[in-house]
């Protein structure tokens, strides 16, 4: 799933820090923007894992509209950065499903396009948001 960050971006004295709003406890700094990048999805993936081990729900994504209005936000920068948060929703379990062809056919060249692990991963990144899973 595609996360809203928060940028405040740095210069040559002050670190670039981020921050994943929906995700509780998530930000970091770093020197450059692709260090904080990758230590804000560390940091997401710890944070997740602590929400998982306590039974908490695993929190979706805002849209950034949503979110760049707030107080705490004012005046940062935007981007996305993407979490799989599969691992933390449960075991998994396998059921059968029928769809017609076109259907399959849409959702594979989705998936081959947006780089999608897999059809399944698809399906249920679909199915947790219109469902409304916190």
């Amino acid at each position: 799933m595609q996360y809203p960050v928060a940028i405040e971006w740095g210069d040559e004295d002050t670190a670039t820090g981020i921050v994943i709003p929906d995700i509780p406890g998530t930000h970091t700094a770093a020197d450059s923007t692709e260090e904080a990048y990758a230590m804000a999805v560390e940091a997401a993936h710890i944070q997740l894992e602590e929400l998982a081990t306590k039974g908490d729900d695993i929190p979706l994504p805002s849209r950034i509209e949503d979110l760049k209005n707030r107080r705490e936000y004012i005046g940062r920068g935007w981007g996305l950065v993407e979490i799989d948060v599969t691992p933390y929703l449960g075991k998994t379990e396998k059921v059968n499903v029928t769809l017609p062809g076109i259907v399959i056919r849409k959702i594979d060249d989705y998936v081959s396009l947006h780089g999608i692990k897999s059809r399944s991963a698809f399906l249920a990144n679909v199915a947790i948001e219109k469902l409304g899973l916190k």
